[in-house]
């Protein structure tokens, strides 16, 4: 039998560490990735939902036509075919950033855009805003529900 060698303790004190710290370091990373991976995909879910209620938008003659056109794509892109009280609450707290869209879009805006006295509409606050009311009044954030599972349907040739 080898005697006690306090190096050996030592060194194996020192190799017992340095793995916590690996794994730590690697659970750190982890997280930060997730973290990362989360922001990165609301961000482009916030462009693409934008992006398609601008286009919505951009032709409608009323801000009632606007927010009917923003409703239509938003319901759209979520798949909500049928109508609930959870859903209605979030399609009516939704129509702000709709109103903002067409405020920003009309001749005002943009002749504020051009140097005018018209102020611009905050399109991005008030789309935060209605974030902040969902944050604060569902468990997951609303970019969450861009997460349906659409299952594949077999293609029946008849």
């Amino acid at each position: 039998m080898t005697p006690a060698l306090p190096f050996l303790d030592t060194l194996q004190f020192a190799a017992e560490h340095a793995t916590a710290a690996e794994t730590e370091f690697r659970r750190e990373i982890a997280q930060r990735a997730k973290t990362l991976e989360v922001a990165r995909s609301s961000a482009f879910r916030r462009l693409n939902l934008m992006r398609a209620i601008a286009e919505a938008v951009a032709h409608a003659e009323s801000e009632e036509v606007a927010v009917a056109g923003a409703t239509a794509v938003l319901r759209t892109k979520l798949g909500w075919w049928s109508d609930s009280e959870a859903r209605d609450a979030v399609l009516s707290r939704f129509a702000p950033v709709a109103e903002a869209v067409f405020a920003n879009m009309s001749p005002e805006a943009l002749a504020f855009a051009e140097g005018g006295e018209a102020e611009r509409p905050d399109v991005v606050g008030t789309l935060a805003e209605f974030e902040r009311w969902y944050a604060e009044t569902h468990p997951n954030s609303f970019w969450v529900l861009f997460e349906n599972y659409m299952p594949e349907t077999p293609v029946v040739d008849f």
